[in-house]
């Protein structure tokens, strides 16, 4: 018989464990695609000498549960004092997790089981069971252990120190999670050789949410880990003779490479598992990150072309900065500005200005809670998005970014939206920016229809804003290029009254700049403008006239036009 190395992960898994298939069978555990494309991650992470953080979004029984485990009994069952805790959501659930370990356990060859000292908890000890402290002495066995807990107790995982950490259906853990996982997390080491796996199904906008775009932005230390249903090789079905598929599962088939027998099986999952409703199907074997966080509602936005427009933009790292200026004066205009490279920046490019093209920018100001301040910058010849601005509160510095960004796109026609603040839209007035949107409104005093500056959001021009841009995701996806609006895209929904808007818990502030961005359109050409008997102003035209006050740049705009 061939030796088995059993610190070899591996190996050990294939030729000792055992676990109980759906038939309730004793099988050994040969790793599925999903099992094994963990396991390939892990294997980066460890060789290059970082300690393991994985968050794992996964469909539907993928067997990732058992692989983790499988993975940490080894670890545990072989190596002297390592001490690896396991918590899920709920009670039967650490039941049967700790049953698989047990199962483990009671399956290997007798040479192979390390010494196990009695317990009355849902714990693994492996050390001497023996009272005589001179042969515990001489044979203290492993030292190390397995314990099983369920989310709940806020002393879950403090008071000791752990090698490995699984946290089972995190998602659905109650309302204390973030507090839960500090504890636990400050009770792991810093340590190459330890491992934490939190894995879940999505539960719709929550912390494992926040957590999981964290990840995929790289600022909180986790690797994100995403396992589609189609990965679970068991999940296809025999076509029927005769089967016709629809559009959508032509074009399914087409995004994912997917083969008939699992459109079979998506088919018979939706009608069977899924009371014939599509959108369950998408949140609990999704296709996507984003399917999986799916919501209550009915999608605002055609969800194929999201979904096409995720894939394509997934990955993508554009440009990105911030504009930098001279010292201004209190609440005045930036001069001297310049945009300026930034690896997180505020302002992201994906197309730099052209001459004489005619761009448009629509503006969303932060309201109450934690929006943002936005903007969407569009080439009106085409309706293509050329950049994004993208900041947190501070209505000055808001304005003084989308005042550069309008001038650094050929003095962009600018429309912001003035229903919470009119702060930053008085304040491009003020800085006699040169190409404002105008509304009409009726003047309280005269009862007149005047002209203001700023888009104002109302009952009738909401719907067409928001229309403007649906057809454009619908017609012209290929306009789009924000991997963070297809993101708000996918959570734009409209509730039982049919109304649209973010669904609990996400966010909106990009769709509606780019909503505005459409309707505003038609107060900016369409056509790239002549040159012919005009001045291009040069570098140190563009010196002096950023160094000027407002009554002088006006002089030098009307001199050099």
């Amino acid at each position: 018989m061939e030796k088995v190395n059993i610190r070899n992960p591996l190996e050990y898994i294939r030729t000792y464990l055992y676990i109980r298939d759906k038939k309730s069978r004793l099988v050994k555990l040969e790793p599925n695609p999903a099992q094994m494309n963990l396991y390939g991650i892990i294997k980066e992470e460890a060789a290059a000498g970082r300690p393991v953080r994985l968050l794992i979004l996964k469909g539907r029984q993928e067997g990732i549960s058992t692989m983790t485990e499988a993975l940490m009994f080894q670890d545990s069952a072989t190596r002297k004092g390592v001490k690896t805790l396991i918590v899920a959501h709920q009670s039967d659930s650490t039941d049967n997790l700790f049953k698989m370990n047990k199962l483990f356990y009671d399956c290997l060859p007798p040479w192979l089981q390390p010494m196990l000292k009695a317990s009355n908890a849902r714990e693994l000890v492996f050390e001497n069971p023996t009272r005589d402290k001179k042969k515990k002495k001489r044979r203290p066995g492993l030292r190390s252990s397995i314990r099983c807990a369920t989310a709940g107790g806020k002393a879950v995982g403090r008071g000791d120190t752990f090698n490995n950490v699984h946290l089972s259906e995190f998602a659905f853990w109650g309302n204390n999670k973030k507090e839960l996982l500090l504890g636990i997390m400050q009770a792991v080491p810093d340590d190459p050789f330890t491992m934490v796996v939190i894995e879940t199904t999505a539960n719709g906008f929550e912390y494992f949410k926040e957590l999981w775009d964290g990840a995929v932005a790289g600022t909180n230390g986790w690797r994100p880990v995403f396992l589609p249903w189609y990965l679970e090789e068991h999940y296809r079905k025999p076509v029927a003779p005769g089967t016709e598929w629809t559009e959508e599962e032509r074009k399914l088939q087409e995004l994912y490479g997917l083969d008939e027998e699992q459109l079979s099986w998506r088919r018979w999952c939706i009608a069977a598992n899924c009371g014939g409703d599509e959108a369950t199907f998408r949140q609990e074997y999704p296709n996507t990150p984003e399917e999986a966080f799916l919501l209550s509602g009915r999608p605002f936005f055609p969800q194929d072309a999201v979904a096409a427009l995720l894939k394509r933009l997934r990955g993508q790292k554009p440009w990105r900065g911030r504009f930098t200026y001279d010292p201004a004066e209190e609440g005045g205009a930036p001069y001297n500005w310049k945009l300026e490279e930034e690896k997180n920046g505020i302002v992201t490019i994906f197309r730099e200005p052209e001459k004489g093209v005619p761009y448009v920018i629509g503006g969303d100001t932060a309201g109450e809670g934690s929006d943002s301040f936005t903007a969407y910058v569009m080439d009106n010849r085409t309706g293509e998005q050329v950049a994004e601005l993208k900041m947190e509160k501070s209505e000055l510095e808001y304005a003084r970014q989308i005042y550069c960004l309008g001038y650094y796109y050929n003095n962009a026609l600018i429309g912001v939206e003035v229903n919470f603040s009119t702060y930053p839209e008085k304040k491009l007035e003020e800085w006699h920016y040169p190409k404002l949107y105008q509304r009409e409104r009726v003047d309280t005093f005269t009862g007149k229809l005047v002209k203001a500056f700023g888009w104002n959001t109302t009952s009738k021009t909401r719907p067409l804003a928001l229309q403007a841009l649906h057809t454009v995701v619908a017609e012209a996806p290929e306009c789009i290029r924000s991997f963070a609006l297809v993101g708000e895209m996918q959570t734009f929904v409209k509730d039982e009254n049919g109304r649209a808007a973010a669904a609990e818990n996400a966010h909106d502030d990009l769709v509606l700049a780019a909503a505005i961005t459409y309707a505003i359109r038609d107060q900016q050409r369409y056509e790239v403008e002549k040159t012919e008997g005009k001045r291009s102003w040069t570098k140190d035209m563009w010196e002096d006239y950023n160094a000027a006050d407002e009554a002088t740049r006006a002089m030098l705009r009307e001199r050099w036009k």
